[in-house]
């Protein structure tokens, strides 16, 4: 049975999405679940060889990108998202029993779900200042210690450990949604499907025109670019990698010879991965131009008349 870390611990949403990717085949069968206490945390349990595979969030529809992740996958020996799953995000007010909203003056959170939930909680808990938890089912073990009153959670937290729910589908924003990955390690790509998501990390020479150069590997091929966004590299101020994800495979024609180009010019680039996406955004890569590459074949051959 393959061990799969998640961002844990036991009643978050990182588990509901490994338990949602088991669901829809990913793996061979049933896993053993490992929680960790970061998304870190648990892509290190990768490279170490003590886990199979990782489930972390990687995006928020909400907040964006999630920073832990991507500069996890950045650094350090190199990882592959093999597949992703979606879900619907909302959270549950979970407490100690026979308490009310009204009384509550504590309330664990999650920064990112304290951030999904900023404006809810300034309307029906103003009274309550936040205390961070690291994760939403950090939030609820955070209440069952007495660190807290109230915890921003999930409904599989709050009944693991019999506490009260006070407010259930509560969020800031309707049909909030954040992806999840499966981190292992190299291996070939999953085959391409036709609707697929490619990702890489860039490293680019600090020269004026670098990252537009970088972009023009892709829009010269027509490859539409669905997630642009930098991170600091944290070895000096104004040092940044880029993580660009696109729609399309390695196995398609235009994303193979972008990447082939990228390699020539940028300082590092790194492969995260082509994978199958569960929503299908964008414009898909343009197919092989064969009657361009025939046309080339005869010029070369010195056919008349063409």
């Amino acid at each position: 049975m393959p061990r799969i870390a998640y961002f844990g611990p036991s009643g978050t949403f990182t588990e509901m999405a490994l338990a949602k990717l088991e669901s829809i085949g990913a793996f061979d069968g049933p896993v053993e679940r490992v929680p960790a206490p970061s998304q870190g945390a648990a892509i290190e349990l990768v490279r170490a060889g003590k886990t199979e595979g990782a489930v972390v969030p990687i995006e928020s529809s909400v907040e964006g990108s999630i920073a832990p992740t991507l500069d996890a996958l950045a650094v350090g020996p190199r990882l592959q998202i093999m597949a992703e799953t979606d879900l619907d995000v909302a959270f549950t007010i979970v407490g100690r029993p026979g308490v009310g909203l009204d009384e509550v003056r504590r309330i664990a959170a999650y920064p990112v779900a304290a951030a999904q939930v900023r404006m809810w909680l300034a309307v029906n808990m103003p009274l309550a200042e936040l205390y961070t938890s690291a994760s939403n089912a950090a939030a609820a073990e955070d209440v069952a210690a007495g660190h807290a009153e109230a915890a921003v959670s999930t409904a599989l937290a709050g009944e693991r450990l019999g506490l009260a729910t006070l407010a259930d589908g509560v969020a800031d924003v309707d049909q909030a949604v954040t992806r999840f990955v499966l981190v292992t390690t190299p291996r070939p790509a999953p085959p391409r499907t036709g609707t697929d998501r490619t990702s890489i990390v860039l490293e680019l020479a600090n020269e004026p025109g670098s990252l537009m150069r970088a972009f023009a590997e892709f829009a010269t091929r027509g490859i539409d670019l669905t997630r642009i966004e930098s991170r600091p590299t944290r070895t000096g101020m104004g040092t940044y990698r880029f993580y660009l994800d696109c729609v399309g495979h390695i196995d398609d024609t235009a994303v193979a010879e972008a990447l082939k180009a990228l390699h020539r010019t940028a300082a590092r680039i790194r492969f995260l991965g082509s994978w199958p996406a569960t929503s299908a955004t964008g414009t898909p890569p343009p197919p092989p131009d064969a009657p361009a590459a025939a046309w080339l074949a005869d010029l070369k051959k010195g056919v008349a008349d063409l």
